[in-house]
């Protein structure tokens, strides 16, 4: 599958090479492309999935200046509203940083995932606690697209869970607000959670 991330920061690259290693083909697009890197528009229209993986305040730009390329497609918000200088959450009421990419790409396949994983456990040695695999927590209203986003984590080391309809990416960027404000108060990056669910 062709997988596009929008960013080439810290997530963008480490969940990138986890892609790749499951045998997805990768690009990048940045504002200023360097090396092999593509322009956000290419990068849009390369990718089957289209991963956005930039600061929240600059999506509703860039959504808009690319929501033609990215038309029919999934597209995976990893953002969380944060400010930046400080890590502290952003208040968006009743709503979420998910709803409001739908809202800005109506028609595309859009799907809340891999917000609540810091960078740092984003590796294959890293991807385990006591036997026990990160979550990748997963809301999207387009059910055929949640599955695949599943399957992408699935395979890519993770432990994919669909927790129903994009409005229930209120509560995943909740757990990344907590999970950051557990670092903030001295946790560290080389953290995450696992959601244990007993089989029948």
């Amino acid at each position: 599958m062709n997988i596009s991330f929008i960013g080439a920061g810290n997530v963008a690259s480490s969940l990138g090479n986890l892609f790749q290693n499951a045998g997805h083909t990768l690009k990048y697009g940045t504002q200023n492309p360097k090396d092999d890197q593509l322009s956000i528009q290419d990068a849009c229209n390369f990718g089957e999935v289209v991963c956005f993986a930039i600061p929240f305040a600059a999506m509703e730009e860039v959504l808009t200046k690319n929501k033609e390329f990215l038309k029919d497609k999934i597209v995976v918000d990893i953002t969380n509203a944060i400010n930046l200088e400080d890590w502290s959450p952003l208040f968006l009421g009743e709503n979420s940083g998910g709803e409001i990419t739908a809202k800005l790409l109506p028609e595309s396949k859009v799907v809340k995932a891999f917000n609540t994983i810091f960078a740092d456990v984003m590796t294959p040695e890293k991807q385990k606690f006591d036997d026990q695999k990160l979550t990748a927590f997963i809301a999207s209203d387009d059910v055929e697209a949640a599955e695949i986003i599943k399957k992408l984590a699935d395979e890519s080391g993770f432990d994919g869970l669909i927790v129903g309809g994009l409005k229930n990416a209120r509560h995943l960027e909740a757990i990344a607000h907590l999970n950051i404000a557990i670092t903030l108060g001295g946790g560290g990056t080389d953290a995450g959670f696992t959601y244990f669910q007993r089989k029948k």
